[in-house]
């Protein structure tokens, strides 16, 4: 793809995510995802009724009459994004393929993030780290992040969650409001997703493709995985070849789902011919219920 190309598929993506971003997400976004943290603002003389456990002895020492600590709510966040590059993603039969349904999901999380005064930050991973963008803020951070996700090429095409969220723990010292964003064809990330859970705000989304899910009855179908480049023939036309297929979808959905519950972290599964417009409301809504 051309710079020219990929310029008018940045603005076409713009266009549509910030306007999504902007009505639909903004006001959303704000209420999930309000400060959770508190800083510390300045000191006062202790009143009648205030939390004696709030009292600055050091203080209250020098000047010998109790003062209390003030604090205010954190307002900035720093929001993450792991992002699945492996080459699965480029996968689709119906609406879109999977990496152009995470490139708008992540475009329209990032707009809403700033619209919100929050930094924004990317790691790209396959089964390594692929490319890792500090959070910043700004629209020409989010276009430049965009840009990367149009026309990055990864050097690898397998997938490990667990490295990618290892590397995340490594580097983000304050906890940060995290997608993961795949379609979690991979497995043995439970630890890592766990210790991911408890230092940050993490929400899963699933993006598949209703053909990964069960296959229709057209007879011999030659298929190829994208990672493993192993090829095979499919006898769609055989029922219990079409339920195994089905089953294996089955198997790593019920991993992924445990392995969420478990960690306490949310998830969202979204199919690429779904609105991932509706998802998104329904998911903020609801856990904005929840506080």
């Amino acid at each position: 793809m051309d710079t020219s190309e990929i310029i008018k598929k940045v603005r076409r993506i713009e266009i549509k995510t910030k306007g999504l971003s902007n009505h639909l997400f903004a006001g959303e976004y704000h209420t999930t995802f309000k400060g959770r943290g508190m800083s510390f603002s300045e000191v006062r003389e202790y009143q009648y009724g205030d939390d004696i456990r709030s009292i600055d002895w050091n203080v209250t020492a020098r000047f010998n009459t109790p003062y209390i600590k003030m604090f205010e709510e954190e307002r900035e966040l720093t929001v993450m994004m792991l992002i699945d590059v492996s080459q699965s993603d480029y996968f689709g039969t119906k609406v879109q393929f999977k990496n152009e349904m995470m490139t708008e999901i992540a475009a329209v999380l990032s707009f809403s993030a700033i619209h919100n005064d929050d930094k924004v930050g990317v790691i790209f991973f396959s089964d390594k780290i692929e490319k890792y963008i500090p959070p910043k803020k700004g629209k020409q951070h989010i276009l430049r992040i965009i840009r990367e996700l149009i026309d990055f090429k990864p050097e690898s095409s397998g997938t490990d969650i667990a490295v990618a969220l290892r590397y995340f723990n490594n580097i983000a010292k304050k906890r940060a409001i995290t997608f993961l964003m795949s379609d979690f064809i991979a497995d043995n990330y439970e630890k890592a997703l766990s210790i991911a859970s408890r230092k940050h705000d993490l929400v899963g989304i699933h993006i598949y493709d209703k053909r990964e899910e069960e296959l229709p009855a057209v007879g011999l179908l030659r298929v190829k995985d994208a990672e493993s480049k192993e090829v095979m023939w499919i006898d769609t036309s055989n029922k219990k070849s079409r339920e195994l297929y089905k089953n294996g979808f089955s198997d790593k959905l019920n991993f992924m789902q445990k392995a969420f519950i478990k960690s306490g972290a949310d998830l969202i599964s979204i199919r690429t011919d779904q609105s991932y417009t509706t998802a998104l409301i329904n998911f903020f809504k609801n856990r904005g219920k929840r506080g």
